[in-house]
């Protein structure tokens, strides 16, 4: 009998203990950035013989999240409550690198670092700065609402050729793109501008390259 007690105590205690733990806060919302398809199309341009291959980037340490980024005047950084990306932060920026090459770069193939294809160049991409900064105070310019931050992209980029493992170019992009205002809306909107214009010059700089390389041979 008193082993009988033990165990309905055990399970009583048990119910109580996970009505006690369930979390009432409301899921995180998820945030999925993307590349906009340009105006003229890929056909428009004459295609570059060349295959890509986009390696998955490295991504500065504090950054290597989910969690969506903000920096204080102090250097303090911290994240946004509530808020994720849609992964982590590498997988992110690399699935957005694969969508800016292949709706503007005009290359034969591009693909990322686990495509059981060959590439004849690869693409190795760092994220040096990926976060909201905010201004110093009330009365900080730089933003369109004083208390807005804006957004900082930095990204910088190594082109190599696979069989040789040359260095055919290092590329920076660094764009800042100002939060209409201090929501998470307009925030994430400032976070997707500022990315598709440091895309977009990585873009420009490694097609180039590519089509030096191929015209020299």
């Amino acid at each position: 009998m008193r082993r009988l007690l033990g165990v309905s105590s055990m399970l009583v205690l048990a119910a109580c203990t996970g009505q006690l733990f369930q979390s009432k806060s409301a899921a995180p919302s998820v945030y999925l950035l993307s590349v906009p398809a340009g105006a003229a199309g890929p056909e428009a341009r004459p295609e570059i013989p060349a295959d890509l291959t986009v390696q998955r980037p490295r991504v500065r340490t504090g950054l290597d999240t989910d969690l969506i980024a903000v920096l204080y005047p102090d250097r303090r950084l911290a994240y946004l409550a509530g808020a994720r990306w849609s992964g982590p932060l590498d997988e992110v920026v690399q699935d957005l690198a694969l969508q800016a090459f292949r709706a503007h770069a005009n290359l034969r193939n591009v693909h990322a670092d686990v495509s059981s294809f060959g590439g004849s160049y690869w693409l190795e991409i760092e994220v040096a700065d990926f976060q909201a900064e905010y201004p110093a105070g009330p009365g900080a310019s730089g933003g369109i609402d004083s208390g807005a931050p804006t957004v900082h992209v930095h990204l910088l980029g190594v082109l190599g050729g696979s069989g040789d493992r040359r260095v055919l170019g290092h590329f920076e992009a660094n764009e800042r793109r100002p939060a209409a205002d201090n929501r998470l809306g307009a925030i994430v909107e400032a976070y997707d501008r500022a990315v598709d214009a440091a895309l977009a010059h990585l873009v420009v700089e490694t097609s180039a390259a590519l089509s030096g390389d191929l015209a020299h041979r």
